[in-house]
């Protein structure tokens, strides 16, 4: 029987590596545990075609799958972990790059600031992103007709609040849960037993998204903007009580990479304005937004906090123009971080772009309850279906606040694979918090105990 696994890219093209002769989709389905439904592996193997990643030989039930000659040097040099739970879909310059910045560090050439990599860049003649990629990214958000600038920002801000908050948040090593994470935003209730840097991080995402959604009509990139948002996420995280919101005038080094920011203050403060004054002319908000995800990193305007300010900025053009936003909904840390290392180090975005575009995917179908939803049943929810129902039936019927809750999914968690901990209890959290009074009869409960459990959560 089908279970709908979910289908590592990297996974499939070590079962294509290990058959030179050619595999067909059904032998690669038998070969993946879980077997997935063959519609989701059909349109998997397309997307690899379309990204030059294999190619065909025969037709219909007889065709068989190969390696491009790309992907096939990769994995001849670095043979690929069955184990990889990597859903990103990779490109094979993008596999390259992963391989170069999980190379050991004393493999990597130290490499300083390259000018010329923004200088060259010319907005509107040159762009990261292909016109097809601009166009289903635009496809995929959904701009409505005329709406004033930030217009859908504000229908969903609560949940913005908390999923980009929470999200980028996330990718700086923050423990927070999503529960936690709401509670603190809604609740002002932090979590004793976490550090106090780890709340003041996830409320300056609150001031700062809220900053960037009610100016959305007035707010661009320019200095005051960026400087702004800056101050906000690092505010009461930095030594220097001066450094929030001021361009950066001492050096700095990248944490697992062989690069080093430019470390003169007059050249920090040219590249800064240069890199506002390209974004400002690139037209396409998806380009923009990718571009600055790319350059102000990659220049560490800041002491520290730039990558926050990257992902936050990210979404100033989406929020003008009513796109769903970018929240980076479960988007992995590991190889966001590569794809920042594949920038520094090489100057190459083609692992951070397949982050960023499938990261855009998931962030727009998190809001499908405004729009129309991209969905089919998420695998992993219809695999943990019943474990799901009886955890929350168990919060409903305990009249457990948040704080128990918390406790309780973390406790069932716990009886699960390793791999399936976090991703369950993300699962749980995301389910709790979209109950409602149309909704809570799945969960095998009373009015009465849904109305008692709502009043004390």
């Amino acid at each position: 029987m089908e279970n709908g696994g979910e289908i590592s890219t990297t996974v499939i093209l070590q079962i294509i590596a290990d058959r030179p002769e050619g595999v067909t989709a059904t032998d690669i389905r038998q070969a993946l545990v879980p077997e997935p439904h063959i519609r989701k592996l059909q349109r998997l193997l397309k997307d690899m075609l379309d990204r030059s990643i294999i190619t065909t030989s025969g037709k219909t039930k007889a065709r068989k799958y190969h390696l491009a000659g790309s992907a096939l040097r990769i994995a001849e040099q670095e043979p690929l972990s069955a184990g990889d739970d990597n859903l990103i879909p990779l490109s094979p310059k993008a596999l390259q790059v992963r391989r170069k910045v999980t190379a050991a560090l004393q493999k990597r050439n130290p490499v300083g600031y390259n000018s010329e990599f923004l200088e060259r860049y010319r907005p509107n003649k040159d762009a990261y992103l292909t016109l097809e990629e601009q166009a289903k990214l635009a496809s995929i958000g959904q701009a409505p007709g005329d709406q004033a600038a930030g217009t859908y920002a504000r229908q969903i801000l609560n949940r913005l609040l908390l999923d980009l908050s929470w999200n980028s948040s996330r990718l700086e090593g923050n423990t927070y849960s999503l529960l936690d994470t709401e509670r603190l935003i809604q609740k002002g209730e932090a979590d004793d037993t976490k550090s106090a840097m780890e709340a003041q991080m996830i409320l300056n995402h609150k001031d700062a998204i809220e900053f960037i959604v009610e100016t959305a009509a007035e707010i661009g990139f320019s200095s005051y903007t960026i400087r702004n948002v800056h101050a906000m996420l690092a505010n009461n995280l930095l030594s220097d009580p001066e450094a929030p919101g001021r361009l950066r005038t001492i050096p700095v080094g990248i944490s697992g990479s062989v690069y080093t920011p430019l470390a003169i203050p007059q050249l920090i403060n040219e590249a800064f304005e240069l890199i506002l004054e390209k974004a400002s002319e690139i037209n396409d908000p998806f380009e923009q937004s990718f571009f600055i995800m790319v350059h102000l990193p990659y220049l560490q305007p800041f002491d520290d906090v730039n990558k926050r300010v990257s992902r936050l900025t990210a979404n100033i053009p989406f929020i003008k123009h009513n796109f769903s936003p970018l929240s980076f909904t479960d988007v992995p840390n590991d190889i966001y971080t590569q794809g920042m290392l594949g920038v520094y180090e090489f100057n190459d975005v083609s692992l951070l772009k397949d982050v960023f575009f499938w990261g855009y995917e998931r962030s727009a179908a998190r809001y499908a309850v405004v729009r129309q939803s991209l969905g089919e049943p998420n695998p992993f929810r219809l695999k943990y279906r019943n474990e799901i129902k009886e955890t929350i039936s168990t919060i409903i019927r305990a009249i457990m606040n948040s704080k128990m809750a918390t406790e309780q999914i973390s406790l069932q968690a716990k009886e699960l694979p390793g791999e399936d901990q976090t991703p369950f209890i993300e699962a749980v959290e995301t389910e709790l918090l979209a109950l409602h009074d149309g909704n809570f009869a799945r969960y095998r409960v009373s009015p009465k105990e849904f109305q008692r459990w709502k009043d004390n959560w």
